[in-house]
């Protein structure tokens, strides 16, 4: 990727800063973390059974808590090391559970979490092609975001998404009790097919035409499919859509009062209970009012 600045029409590229410490990278990363993530804060240096976890957050959406880790060299596997510490999580669930209580003086329960959406970030200024590749599989819970900082203060962070044709962990993993096979049969990363499976061809065609039509609004809105919906981000969850069997019901990510809507197509859900993000739901059987529900869409990316 190449930064460049603008002077007068003339362009000079900026130079990029390599971070010193992989302690910058996490103290950079940990002060933004919400705004980076939408993740909450657990504890930084997590000590568990002699393993220190660079960061451990939660993920309020998926309901599940993250382990974050930083690397600032790419001589490392990010398959053994992630595998290594999802299994950890899983195992010992109860200690976790704890030192989020703690502290943010709650009582989260073991069953209020969804260890199944439990997952591993690394967080690096590169990866090598072994890594992404070692990684591309659509249903491991590890995923690989790069980070770089440049000079005049600017911070790119880019998470590096799966390839469309990432096969399946379980095409190739054999079921013999090891680590892996642990973490795969626990852990349930979900697709775009797992929303659409058992649904009639004209519910597909809706969803299509509707994901389409959001993703046209911005060239960097990232679809993100979770256990109840499909979420469409951009930094932040911009619109959610479930998927039922004979129409979408979309979620508008605004509060309250937010939401201009002339028609009065989207109703106010913000006292009733709901999966998706957002004060705002309807629901649509076809593309009848498709482009202005784009323009409702549009204001939850302006805002």
């Amino acid at each position: 990727m190449n930064i460049f600045k603008t002077n007068k029409q003339t362009l000079s590229t900026l130079r990029e800063i390599p971070f010193k410490l992989e302690r910058d990278i996490q103290s950079l990363f940990e002060r933004n973390l919400e705004l980076l993530t939408s993740f909450k804060l657990v504890k930084s240096e997590f000590t568990i059974k002699s393993n220190r976890i660079d960061t451990l957050a939660f993920d309020p959406e998926s309901q599940a808590f993250v382990i974050i880790e930083y690397k600032r060299s790419q001589n490392y596997s990010v398959v053994d090391q992630g595998v290594s510490y999802l299994n950890l999580m899983l195992e010992y669930r109860a200690d976790f559970i704890v030192e989020y209580n703690e502290v943010h003086g709650v009582s989260l329960k073991r069953t209020d979490v969804d260890w199944s959406q439990s997952r591993i970030v690394f967080v690096s200024p590169s990866f090598t092609d072994f890594q992404k590749q070692s990684t591309n599989f659509k249903d491991l819970g590890i995923e690989l975001w790069e980070i770089k900082q440049f000079e005049n203060e600017i911070v790119i962070v880019n998470p590096i998404g799966k390839s469309k044709s990432a096969p399946s962990i379980r095409q190739v993993q054999q079921t013999d009790g090891s680590d892996i096979d642990k973490v795969v049969r626990e852990i349930k990363v979900y697709m775009e097919e797992d929303h659409l499976e058992g649904k009639n061809d004209d519910i597909k065609e809706l969803y299509e035409t509707f994901k389409n039509a959001i993703l046209n609004l911005s060239p960097d809105i990232q679809v993100d499919p979770k256990k109840l919906y499909v979420a469409f981000k951009k930094q932040k969850n911009i619109v959610d859509i479930e998927i039922q069997q004979k129409a979408l019901k979309l979620w508008i990510n605004l509060r309250k009062g937010q939401l201009q809507d002339e028609k009065g197509l989207a109703k106010d859900v913000s006292q009733s209970g709901h999966w998706g993000n957002g004060d705002y739901g309807l629901i649509v059987a076809d593309t009848t009012n498709l482009e202005y529900i784009m323009s409702l869409v549009k204001q939850a990316i302006l805002n």
